[in-house]
């Protein structure tokens, strides 16, 4: 007994560090996020706090802490300004119904289909965010205001922000870059990069550099209640961007979900997952603050600092609440400078060097798919971006998946010496031709799966083989699935060979159950008698047709 009291006691002192820990961490991160959104400071706060608590209570991860994320972040600042028109309550809006599309995926256990959007997608838009973060955040690192329009807007304020470059700003965004970067490693379990920079940042930006622009005032204590508005024309324009958003706020979730089983080796519920992340986003979108998704820093930091359950999480939002509640009159003297050095240097470490450094050895087609997406992502805005990265990708792996799947199919001539000579048969075997080559019999095998990927190919392919031969003999003994489309163009190969007066024989028909063959009833004008179970029956029935 005493000893799993201890347990528990050892259990609870981690998640006490964990939550702790993670609090440290998703504080300047949350100011960041929250300034990057668009949205305000304090906004990323209340969304650390709101998203944070749900999500633990509520999701299908133990340790995994919650709040505003870089790609959710940025994708706020999209809907925000070319889908909300800058009008607060409609965003809002669109992240409610991001929230409740979260929700239905959860509650229709979709949460791993989910986690297929090919990794090609994911690293452009990754890539893209942080290029984002960093063209956007480089005028408040030189002073400038931030320029709402997205990265190509930001781009063209670069020559007037480095011609009114305001000193004080640039060394303080300096400052804090280089304590994020060359902050030394021993220190950083005792004090994060990114707190020691926003400390460092804000003490001298207070002390000497206090011209350079600030956070200003921010509002403290609890926040106020903002109800979504959306009018019913405007749903079409909002769905798409509700989408996007709910389904980068599930990729992210569940990769770090998965990071956070990695770490623990526990599993986690990825369909209650999606339902607790959606249900915070959803009361999130009414108290103003920034969509919210997994944070993997601050799940690393809680995990790595014992936490190990729902109390790390819950903690944590429970001393960012705190710090909410006390921390306003203290917010308002963090120089904008400050977080944009925060922010670059997080823009930095969201890009996937390590994806883009062996791009040169990724298929050709996945470099397409990751370039298309990140070039969108700058030049359009994301949500095109997802959408034909998404489009592109599944047509890229459907031509790799026909490839694979046409492999599979083997076409082999009998020799008529060899498959129809049977010296003890008198069935009324036919002449054999005094040519040694004849092979008036041809095997058509049928290996693995057959999806819409082949089907095309897979008529025009065998077609031709099927000409050459009076008897064709449709092998499906190793045939795994068959989906409607390949069982459809079987059907057609069927009817062609009926047709041009050639004899078909079905072998293995009988071994397959999951198949759209038997639904679709596709060979269903071939004669029950050629429908045979092993090869030797096949042969019986070809001296038949052949006699």
């Amino acid at each position: 007994m005493s000893l799993q009291v201890s347990d528990k006691l050892q259990g609870l002192r981690g998640d006490v560090f964990g939550g702790m820990t993670a609090a440290v961490v998703a504080l300047p991160l949350s100011l960041a996020f929250g300034v990057a959104s668009g949205l305000g400071a304090i906004e990323g706060l209340y969304s650390a706090v709101v998203v944070g608590m749900l999500a633990a209570l509520l999701g299908g991860s133990r340790t995994q802490i919650s709040g505003p994320t870089a790609p959710l972040s940025v994708a706020m600042a999209v809907v925000f300004v070319d889908y909300a028109d800058g009008e607060l309550k409609r965003a809002l809006a669109i992240v409610a119904m991001a929230g409740i599309i979260q929700v239905l995926l959860g509650a229709l256990r979709l949460g791993t289909f989910v986690a297929y959007t090919p990794y090609a997608v994911v690293s452009g838009f990754t890539s893209a965010v942080g290029l984002i973060i960093i063209i956007v955040q480089v005028l408040p690192f030189f002073g400038a205001e931030v320029a709402l329009g997205g990265a190509l807007k930001s781009l063209r304020e670069w020559p007037d922000a480095v011609a009114n470059v305001d000193p004080s700003a640039l060394t303080l965004g300096l400052v804090t870059l280089a304590v994020c970067v060359f902050w030394p490693g021993r220190l950083q379990r005792i004090l994060p990069p990114s707190v020691a920079a926003l400390i460092i940042g804000t003490l001298v930006g207070v002390l000497w550099l206090s011209e350079a622009p600030t956070i200003g005032e921010v509002p403290t204590g609890l926040p106020d209640l903002v109800v979504p508005e959306i009018s019913i024309g405007d749903l079409g324009s909002a769905l798409p961007a509700a989408v996007t958003i709910a389904l980068l706020g599930s990729i992210n979730s569940l990769l770090t979900a998965r990071v956070a089983d990695s770490l623990t080796r526990q599993n986690h519920d990825p369909s209650r997952e999606l339902m607790g992340a959606g249900a915070a986003n959803v009361v999130v979108a009414f108290i103003g603050g920034v969509p919210g998704a997994g944070a993997t820093s601050c799940t690393v930091a809680n995990v790595k600092a014992g936490g190990r359950s729902r109390v790390s999480g819950v903690l944590c939002a429970t001393i960012l609440a705190a710090l909410v509640l006390g921390l306003g009159r203290y917010v308002d003297a963090i120089p904008h400078a400050v977080l944009a050095g925060i922010l670059i240097k997080i823009g930095f470490n969201i890009i996937d060097w390590r994806y883009l450094a062996h791009i040169h050895r990724v298929p050709r087609e996945n470099v397409v798919v990751l370039a298309l997406t990140l070039v969108l992502s700058i030049v359009s805005d994301l949500v095109i971006a997802v959408a034909v990265g998404l489009v592109m990708a599944a047509l890229t792996g459907a031509r790799q998946v026909e490839r694979l799947e046409l492999d599979k199919v083997i076409s082999t001539p009998l020799l008529d010496m060899t498959f129809l000579a049977d010296p003890e048969a008198d069935d009324g075997a036919p002449d054999l031709d005094d040519d040694p080559f004849a092979a008036r019999v041809g095997l058509l095998s049928l290996r693995g799966s057959f999806t819409s990927a082949s089907s095309t190919r897979l008529f025009k392919t065998i077609n031709h083989d099927m000409a050459e031969h009076e008897v064709v003999i449709f092998d499906f003994t190793e045939t795994a699935h068959v989906d409607d489309s390949a069982a459809l163009a079987i059907g057609q190969l069927a009817d062609t060979a009926r047709d041009a007066d050639t004899q078909c024989i079905v072998l293995g028909m009988s071994g397959m159950t999951d198949t759209s063959v038997h639904a679709l009833d596709v060979l269903r004008e071939i004669p029950e008698e050629n429908f045979v179970e092993d090869l030797d029956e096949a042969r019986i029935v070809a001296r038949r047709l052949l006699g």
